[in-house]
């Protein structure tokens, strides 16, 4: 699509607004700001993301204060061995009205029906409950005893798992991995921030953010992304990044011995929308290659499948993706 008039002031106002986000979610929220960027290039794209990382790190706090910046509504699901699709989907029930007597089925919706959904810990219910989460997360919609109900947009889904205690787990397959366009590792804070972590919420006072963006402006500047011109050399270096990783003859020696499975073609459109998004986040009007770069392992790391000799050397996709960027550079 061609560039609008207003476009250039819309990226203006968008890298103002999350300064003033940072400002905000600062507040209650101490570091953290590559995984909150993240998050916002995630949803200025229309994608969900996958955060791994132990408990205890903000998570979701993370989200509800997002949520609250942004007026979007936090739905928080967590997952759980028993739980079943229509736990988050939800039900119809027998309703009868007083006044005749006469019974009809009603839909009460589940805690899917929200715009920020915290999917916690989705690796410990089975794979027919991750199911339910992931066709919505592709159609934007939940079916329900034959009937499709559309969910309201701005629509994201924050997943969650625990890179510690795998048993009882059921891992999400490939297949559903590459439905998430981030994969985001969240760490320790550093002992600066631990101490003001501490120090905040150890004292009586509450900080409460102020408001940044509503759903109308999140859904424009969906379309702006949309719209942001891409020069063809960035392009072509995201395929290539995406098709490097894949082993065939061509590849080079350490993807043959080190990648089982390389990324597909979602891979590279995520790279190319993140740059988009990631650029005009810092108020450019469009991405070059070092906004690919900057999207390369929250894409890469999930999509990239280390073989045996990987695993058994310590190499884990990171340090393949690295690599992969040393190749192109």
């Amino acid at each position: 699509m061609t560039e609008q008039p207003d476009d250039v002031a819309l990226v203006a106002e968008l890298a103002r607004a999350r300064n003033r986000l940072f400002a905000e979610i600062g507040k209650v929220i101490i570091g953290q700001h590559e995984i909150i960027d993240g998050i916002l290039v995630t949803i200025l794209c229309r994608g969900h993301c996958l955060i791994i990382g132990v408990p205890g790190l903000a998570k979701t706090l993370m989200i509800k204060t997002l949520a609250q910046l942004l007026d979007l509504q936090f739905k928080r699901i967590q997952f759980t061995p028993d739980l079943m699709p229509s736990d988050i989907t939800g039900t119809e029930v027998i309703e009868e009205d007083k006044a005749t007597g006469k019974r009809t089925f009603k839909f009460f919706r589940g805690p899917l029906f929200g715009n920020i959904i915290l999917a916690d810990e989705i690796n410990r219910t089975p794979p027919k409950t991750q199911s339910a989460l992931l066709e919505a997360m592709q159609e934007y919609r939940v079916t329900a005893a034959g009937e499709t109900y559309v969910l309201e947009e701005p629509f994201f889904v924050l997943a969650t798992q625990n890179p510690i205690e795998q048993e009882g787990t059921y891992p999400l397959p490939e297949a559903q991995l590459d439905r998430f366009m981030f994969s985001l590792r969240i760490t320790y804070p550093t002992f600066e921030e631990e101490v003001e972590i501490v120090r905040a919420t150890t004292s009586d006072i509450v900080a409460t953010p102020q408001l940044i963006l509503d759903k109308a402006q999140i859904l424009s500047f969906q379309q702006l992304v949309k719209r942001v011109p891409v020069a063809p050399n960035v392009i072509e270096f995201a395929v290539k990044l995406a098709t490097l990783s894949r082993p065939n003859a061509a590849a080079p020696e350490f993807v043959r011995k080190w990648v089982e499975w390389g990324a597909g073609p979602r891979a590279s459109q995520y790279l190319i929308l993140g740059a988009k998004a990631n650029a005009i986040l810092h108020g450019r009007p469009s991405p070059v290659i070092d906004d690919v770069i900057a999207m390369a392992k929250p894409v890469l790391r999930h999509r990239i499948i280390p073989s045996f000799n990987a695993e058994a050397e310590g190499i884990d996709t990171d340090l393949i993706t690295e690599e992969l960027l040393k190749q192109l550079l």
